[in-house]
């Protein structure tokens, strides 16, 4: 099943002549740091795309700069199914799951074509890459040597994995939380030894240029912000989005403190982070891959099932989305345009309503 799903994938990519524009955003960092130029001062591809990334991320891209792009593009492919099976694996670990070898294969079989995934995939992202140091650390032993620090690595790679520092805190776990704060500062300093101008460019100015990251009212944006800005037709909702996302953030925040299970905290952590930030491509909701073992682990197949439906829909892709018509979508087509963020809602006040009965029985 797995050799079936890997060979059409394949073929797939071949017909469609795959680009994977971030893979090559991610080249031109690694060739900036080689060449010295100026990191942050490029665009690439036909869209037109910069870095965004720190200036830690670009130092550890340098070797992808050597990698004929034909090879690179392999390697993306390769490493980042490898990476989905270990995913799975980590998933069913969080959830508590057995991880026998023959449903292993056949969940990244099926897994590899969940939108989020296949978009990572044939984006060339990395992704699934920051998801397994996150999960892998997180799943470890309690006590267990250096924990805390693929997580502050993950941080110093893409930032938004912070917000599971402050999953550790509020959950008790001081140690871990310390050791992720100072790998990720390791990052930082790092990135400073290498790149002292590139360092100090992102920190003060390009860390606070969202725009450099994409228009968020397109349907690829699947945050709270995208779907407030959709439903409304304005490009830039401003308060009107700002004030629904700091009260989400709180509520996340609570419902993570107070979960039954560290499964549950670490699942409702990233859902907030998804829905919070201000933009979350569909490319993110690589989550929906723990999302889904968990449902399955504690609530059976039938949840889990139709989360994965929802998943691998890509109903979003189907609505108008050329030019602005992002925003001029009628209101029957606003669910079909902002899947993710609407069953990530659905999740979080199910799980608060749990809560609360939870607390009224105690």
């Amino acid at each position: 099943m797995l050799a079936t799903s890997l060979a059409a994938f394949a073929a797939l990519c071949l017909l469609r002549r795959t680009p994977m524009a971030d893979a090559l955003v991610y080249r031109a960092e690694g060739a900036a740091v080689v060449h010295g130029t100026d990191l942050y001062g490029f665009t690439v591809t036909e869209w037109q795309l910069p870095a965004t990334y720190p200036p830690f991320a670009a130092v550890l891209f340098v070797p992808l700069a050597w990698l004929p792009l034909s090879v690179l593009k392999a390697a993306f492919v390769a490493g980042n199914v490898a990476l989905l099976a270990v995913v799975v694996r980590l998933s069913c670990r969080l959830a508590g799951l057995p991880t026998r070898l023959p449903a292993l294969c056949a969940a990244t079989a099926l897994a590899l074509w969940l939108e989020p995934v296949f978009q990572t995939v044939l984006f060339g992202q990395i992704n699934l890459a920051v998801a397994c140091l996150i999960l892998w650390d997180l799943t470890r032993p309690p006590g267990a040597p250096g924990k805390g620090l693929a997580l502050g690595i993950a941080a110093g790679v893409k930032l938004t994995p912070a917000v599971f520092v402050a999953y550790l805190l509020l959950r008790g776990r001081r140690r871990e939380a310390a050791t992720a704060l100072a790998a990720f500062a390791g990052t930082v300093l790092l990135g400073a030894l290498a790149l002292p101008a590139a360092s100090v460019d992102f920190w003060t100015r390009r860390l606070y240029e969202t725009g450099r990251v994409g228009k968020v009212w397109i349907v690829d944006n699947q945050s709270l912000q995208g779907l407030i800005a959709r439903a409304l037709g304005d490009p830039a909702p401003g308060p009107l989005w700002a004030v629904p996302a700091l009260a989400l953030a709180s509520a996340g925040l609570w419902l993570a403190r107070r979960a039954r299970t560290d499964r549950q905290g670490v699942l409702v952590i990233a859902l907030t982070a998804l829905l919070i930030s201000p933009i979350s491509w569909s490319h993110h909701w690589v989550w929906c891959v723990p999302l889904i073992a968990v449902l399955y682990a504690e609530h059976g197949p039938r949840p889990a099932a139709a989360t994965a439906a929802v998943f691998a829909a890509r109903t979003l892709w189907l609505v108008p989305h050329q030019g602005d018509l992002d925003l001029r979508l009628p209101w029957w087509q606003q669910p079909f345009a902002s899947p993710y963020p609407l069953l990530g809602l659905v999740l979080l006040v199910q799980l608060s309503a749990r809560s609360s009965s939870a607390s009224t029985i105690r």
